[in-house]
């Protein structure tokens, strides 16, 4: 699959992982995680962007517990329909964009989020958008989370045009051909300028947390 296909694949999500599956679910305990990391590391009044948060189950989990200034990318409209049946106070108070994350990301100005985190979402960024890592760095003002699944993979290759991907990704097919694409965050984000100041694994996914130095 090429990125636009990959995109696509995730727009029109119905069923298994759709927002009405997330929504059927609720909050989870990694929606706890991230909540207790933005306990530790920020105040209840940080800027909070979620990138790929579907119909709203993790950042309803922080609105719950105090936070109030937040925002969601989310490439299924669904989503939004969804969000405002299941948690109308997250829909009435957030600030949400109904983009691709490589479409939106570039016109947030430098830092304008406090916190930046995704829930199983860049394992899906197609090797051809990697340079959105660079441009999550650029907006994160503070903490960055990533709760993605660091699997075993094949090696992705070298790209045809002979340009550098610097995440090192690995693929893995799943549902249907459905590709998820594993990376080392902390490669990622610390050679982009980030510490990583938490990590924590279950048997899905690897929680880290990156904190700008200083």
């Amino acid at each position: 699959m090429d990125h636009s296909e990959v995109r696509r694949e995730w727009a029109e999500r119905t069923g298994e992982y759709s927002p009405e599956y997330y929504a059927y679910y609720g909050p989870d305990q990694t929606s706890e995680t991230i909540r207790q990391l933005l306990d530790r590391f920020v105040e209840r009044d940080a800027s909070v962007l979620e990138l790929g948060c579907s119909s709203g189950r993790h950042l309803s989990h922080l609105h719950d517990n105090g936070y109030g200034d937040l925002a969601g990318i989310e490439v299924n409209g669904d989503a939004f329909d969804v969000m405002e049946e299941h948690y109308p106070d997250l829909a009435a108070a957030g600030t949400f964009y109904h983009d691709p994350i490589e479409t939106v990301v570039g016109d947030f100005e430098d830092g304008q989020f406090d916190v930046v985190y995704s829930v199983e979402t860049l394992q899906h960024l197609h090797p051809d958008v990697e340079w959105v890592f660079e441009e999550l760095a650029r907006i994160t003002g503070d903490l960055l989370v990533t709760a993605e699944n660091e699997g075993q993979g094949e090696d992705v290759g070298a790209p045809e045009d002979g340009s550098n991907r610097t995440a090192g990704a690995r693929v893995n097919f799943v549902d249907e051909g459905v590709p998820l694409y594993y990376r080392d965050w902390s490669r990622v984000f610390t050679e982009l300028g980030f510490v990583e100041v938490a990590r924590s694994s279950s048997t899905r996914d690897t929680v880290r947390a990156f904190r700008r130095p200083g």
